[in-house]
C-alpha cells in the first residue's frame, strides 16, 4: 500500500504533468510573446482566467449592487473560502461541497442547489479548463470527447424524467451514496501496490469508447439532479479501467466537467428557464470554488436523522459501488497485463527487426568491401600486367 506521505507528495507538490510538445527551452529566434509564455507559462495560465473573470464579475457587482446581497447570502462564500486552499486536488468540482452544505446545513430544497452548483462550476471548471490549455498539461482527448457524447443527452434526459421523480430526501441519499462511492474508489486506487499507469488510454478500440459514451451518460444523468457527477464517473473509469494516471485524470475530468456544466447551464436557464432567484443570489457572492472531503456530507446526511429506509437504500448503493469498483480494477489489470504483453512482443520484434538490420547492414558492407577489394586487386593486377608488357 502506497504510503500517506507519498500520497500526499504526490498530489500538493508534483504538480501535473505536461505534453511532450510542449517547449521548455526558448528558441533563440522566439520573439517577445512566444518568449514570455514559455518562460512564465504557469502565472499566464493562472492570471489569465483570474483577470478575466476578476473583470466581469466587479463590473456587474457595482452594475447590479450585489455587495448588498452579502448581508443575507454570505454563507456559501465564506465556506468555500476556506475550501478554497485545496482546489484541484482531485476531480471533484465545487458543487461536491456546495450541494451539501446548502441542503444539509442551510435547508435548501435540492432543485436551488444543483442549479447554484452548475452556476459556479460553469465559472470555476470552465477557468481551471483553460489553466489546463494554456499550460498544456496533459490531457485524455479522446475521453473529453466520448465523454461528453454521452453525457450532454444523460444530462439531459435526466433533468427531464429523472429529477422530476426524485424526492428531496432521495436527493441527498444519492448524493452522499455517490461521492462516499467515489471515496472507495479512491481507496481502492491508493491501495494497490505498485501499479502500471499510462499517460493516456493504451490500445484504444471501439469498445474503450462505448465505455467512455456510457460513464458520460451516467455521469449526466447524477449531474441532472446533484448538479456534478461526470468528472467524478469519468475520473473513476479511466483510472481504476483503463490504468491512466491520476495526473492526467483530474485535468481530464476538469475539462469534462466544465463543459457538461455549461451545457446543463444553458439547459437550465435558456430551455426550461425556471432557475431559482436563490441560486443567482448565492452565485453572485461567490468567489471561490471548492473540494473537499465527502466524508463530511455523509456525517451531515446522517446528522438530518433521514428515514431507516433512506439508511438502507445508501448503505445498499456504498455495497453496490465497493462491489462494482473493485471488480473494476480487477478488469483493469487483467486488460494491463494483456497489453504489457503486447507492449513486450512489440518491443522484441522492432527489436529483432533492428538487429536483423543491422545484421544485414553488415552483410551488405562485408559484400561492399569485398568487392572493392576484389576491384582493388584487379586493377593491382592489370597495372601490374601492362608494367611487364602482357
Amino acid at each position: 500500500m502506497r504510503q500517506p506521505c507519498g500520497s500526499w507528495r504526490r498530489y500538493l507538490w508534483e504538480g501535473q504533468q505536461l505534453n511532450d510538445t510542449v517547449i521548455k527551452n526558448v528558441p533563440e529566434d522566439a520573439d517577445f510573446f512566444d518568449r514570455a509564455l514559455i518562460k512564465h507559462r504557469k502565472y499566464i495560465a493562472f492570471l489569465v482566467p483570474f483577470a478575466i473573470m476578476q473583470l466581469i464579475w466587479w463590473t456587474t457587482a457595482f452594475r447590479f449592487n450585489w455587495f448588498d446581497l452579502y448581508e443575507t447570502r454570505w454563507q456559501m462564500p465564506v465556506v468555500m473560502f476556506f475550501g478554497s486552499t485545496i482546489a484541484g486536488m482531485t476531480s471533484e468540482g465545487g458543487g461536491a461541497v456546495a450541494f451539501p452544505v446548502m441542503t444539509l446545513l442551510l435547508q435548501i430544497d435540492p432543485i436551488t442547489a444543483r442549479d447554484f452548483s452548475l452556476i459556479i462550476q460553469s465559472a470555476g471548471m470552465t477557468c481551471a479548463m483553460c489553466v489546463v490549455l494554456i499550460m498544456q498539461i496533459q490531457i485524455e482527448k479522446r475521453a473529453i470527447v466520448f465523454g461528453t457524447l454521452g453525457s450532454v443527452p444523460g444530462l439531459v434526459i435526466g433533468s427531464i424524467f429523472l429529477d422530476a421523480y426524485l424526492s428531496a430526501a432521495q436527493k441527498k441519499m444519492l448524493f452522499v451514496s455517490i461521492w462516499s462511492s467515489f471515496a472507495i474508489a479512491l481507496f481502492i486506487l491508493n491501495s494497490q501496490h505498485k501499479r502500471r499507469t499510462y499517460d493516456i488510454i493504451p490500445d484504444f478500440s471501439a469498445w474503450k469508447a462505448i465505455v467512455l459514451i456510457m460513464t458520460g451518460f451516467v455521469g449526466g444523468a447524477f449531474t441532472a439532479f446533484a448538479g456534478s457527477g461526470v468528472d467524478i464517473c469519468t475520473f473513476s473509469i479511466i483510472t481504476l479501467l483503463f490504468r491512466v494516471s491520476e495526473k492526467t485524470a483530474t485535468p481530464t475530468s476538469v475539462v469534462l466537467m466544465g463543459i457538461n456544466t455549461m451545457v446543463g447551464v444553458y439547459w437550465r436557464a435558456v430551455w426550461e428557464g425556471n432557475v431559482p432567484p436563490l441560486a443567482w443570489e448565492y452565485a453572485a457572492v461567490l468567489a471561490g470554488f471548492i473540494y473537499v472531503l465527502e466524508a463530511a456530507s455523509l456525517v451531515g446526511f446522517l446528522l438530518t436523522k433521514p428515514s431507516p429506509i433512506l439508511i438502507l437504500q445508501g448503505s445498499f448503493i456504498i455495497l453496490m459501488a465497493f462491489t462494482f469498483f473493485t471488480f473494476i480494477a480487477q478488469i483493469g489489470q487483467r486488460i494491463i497485463k494483456d497489453v504489457d504483453k503486447e507492449v513486450i512482443c512489440s518491443e522484441l520484434k522492432k527489436e529483432e527487426r533492428e538487429s536483423e538490420g543491422m545484421m544485414s547492414n553488415g552483410r551488405e558492407n562485408l559484400q561492399k568491401k569485398r568487392k572493392t577489394r576484389e576491384s582493388g586487386h584487379e586493377e593491382i593486377y592489370h597495372d601490374r600486367a601492362g608494367d611487364y608488357g602482357l
